[in-house]
């Protein structure tokens, strides 16, 4: 069905048909505008959501809990994830709305074309018609004038009266009218049927023409709708893939949450080194008093091994503040040698510094013996530079690597001492005589050590002072660490030295 034969006398109708095509087709384009709009926010709030909860600590920093990694797997994941939507809202801008937003500014300037050749024709035939119209007046006009001229010349011509002048006048006259009216009847034939040519040709060839433009024109609309609405779900559709690749490695991520390895790196993490303490002797104060009654008599545990118990003993200061590993770990400025440190966390500290330092080190030798090849190459090949000028470069570099190798070599010191003491603690045995005697190895306050057995004060065996039973060590405020050291160096003296000598003196 075509509307140029079966809408032949609806071009109004038609005009606004077509009006309310081009108007649906912006709405179309303004609904995939907003959504476009939707999909930029949506993938905004994506990339803004993951910025905020994103680590913002250096790597060195981050937790290695395999429920951090899996979540910030999952966080880079939905940035992918927000970079699709991206995807999706351009190519809705590019592919759908820009081409709908071209295609309607054809589509305006087309309808309009097609609508002023309809007014074109529809002006020309009714032209056509008013010249008919005007040539029928005017033979309507004429024979009406002919037809008085008649009535009178009969009239005079009956009348025995009238002169014959008179007569001879009305008989001109009549046939002035005669042929005026021939000549008009004639120029209304020719305009009448020029106008029903015209209006043949109007409704049978112009107007099916116009209107079949019109109509191929809304069809083409509709196509374009139909190839729009599907360009919508195609954009969808290719980001789909990836999207599931998304998904796929957020569910990657959550599987590989690992609660037994967490839980190993919470140990890795925070083990000290250090050995529980062992038990605390029964500190006996009732030795000085008197035992004059049975009612009086204080019986008191006998110490096993002969051994007495030690004042020492006596919960100090320093025992208090060693209940911090059951509870919270005290305030330590941190030191270059990681000595605030408990000495698993220390020995870690310093290995991974020292593999640091190592790394580093590595570089400059490379690039020294760089260097050193382009020196033999300039001396070798002069033109090509000059063989001096990389000498300070050389130097600079060599004076780097010593200076690694320096701190290379004392943080070794620092892993071995460290390395020493967490083997030396392992073998300990938390037994009560233990703290009788003064530490081996003990690092003196001028920082050299000394392993002589006999210059190390020791008191023997005795019966606790019951003056002194409640009187606290004066150094357990200076000192905090009561266990003995182990041995992680010997010193050699220089010169002969006699200790009697020096007692003597």
């Amino acid at each position: 069905m075509t509307w140029g034969t079966e809408l032949w006398d609806q071009f109004e109708n038609l005009d606004k048909h077509t009006q309310w095509g081009i108007d649906f087709l912006e709405r179309y384009s303004k609904f995939v505008k907003e959504r476009l709009e939707i999909e930029q926010t949506y993938a905004k709030q994506l990339r803004n959501l993951v910025k905020k909860y994103c680590p913002k600590r250096s790597k060195d920093d981050e937790p290695r809990f395999s429920s951090c990694v899996s979540f910030y797997s999952i966080l880079n994941e939905l940035n992918d994830y927000a970079g699709q939507r991206e995807v999706v809202a351009e190519e809705m801008g590019h592919k759908v709305y820009g081409e709908l937003m071209r295609y309607s500014q054809d589509l305006k300037s087309e309808r309009k074309q097609h609508l002023q050749e309809g007014r074109k024709a529809q002006q020309y035939l009714d032209q056509c018609w008013k010249q008919m119209d005007n040539s029928k007046k005017k033979f309507e006009r004429e024979c009406k004038e002919a037809e008085k001229s008649q009535i009178s010349y009969d009239r005079l011509d009956n009348d025995i009266n009238a002169t014959k002048s008179e007569v001879e006048k009305a008989k001109s006259q009549l046939y002035l009218r005669t042929h005026s009216a021939d000549e008009s009847k004639n120029e209304y034939a020719a305009q009448l049927q020029n106008f029903n040519g015209e209006q043949w040709k109007h409704f049978n060839v112009a107007i099916p023409q116009i209107f079949k433009n019109l109509q191929d024109m809304d069809e083409r609309r509709t196509v374009k709708l139909g190839e729009t609405y599907r360009s919508f779900a195609d954009v969808e559709r290719r980001v789909v893939p990836i999207i599931s690749k998304c998904l796929e490695g957020m569910v990657t991520a959550a599987k590989a949450v690992d609660q037994r390895k967490d839980s190993a790196i919470v140990v890795e993490s925070f083990k000290s080194g250090f050995e529980p303490p062992g038990d605390y002797p029964f500190e006996d104060y009732s030795q000085n008093l008197s035992r004059t009654g049975s009612d009086n008599t204080i019986s008191t545990p006998k110490n096993e091994g002969g051994v007495k118990p030690d004042p020492k003993h006596s919960i100090s200061k320093t025992a208090k503040n060693k209940l911090w590993l059951f509870g919270k770990k005290p305030k330590a400025p941190s030191l270059e040698d990681f000595s605030h440190l408990p000495p698993e966390q220390r020995r870690k500290r310093l290995q991974a510094r020292i593999d640091e330092l190592s790394k580093e080190l590595q570089k400059e030798v490379d690039q020294r013996d760089a260097l050193n090849k382009m020196k033999d190459v300039y001396e070798k090949n002069p033109q090509m530079g000059d063989p001096q000028s990389l000498q300070p470069k050389i130097s600079e570099t060599m004076c780097n690597m010593e200076k690694l190798r320096s701190e290379i070599h004392k943080n070794e010191s620092w892993l071995s001492e460290v390395e020493g003491k967490v083997s030396t603690r392992g073998d300990r045995r938390p037994s009560a005589d233990v703290n009788h005697h003064a530490p081996h190895g003990r690092e003196s306050p001028e920082g050299s050590y000394t392993d002589v057995p006999n210059q190390e004060h020791r008191s023997p065996p005795h019966q606790p002072d019951p003056r002194q039973a409640h009187q606290p060590d004066e150094f357990d405020d200076e000192f905090d660490d009561d266990d003995p050291l182990p041995v992680i160096g010997h010193c050699k003296a220089l010169y002969s030295f006699n200790g009697t000598a020096q007692q003597s003196q």
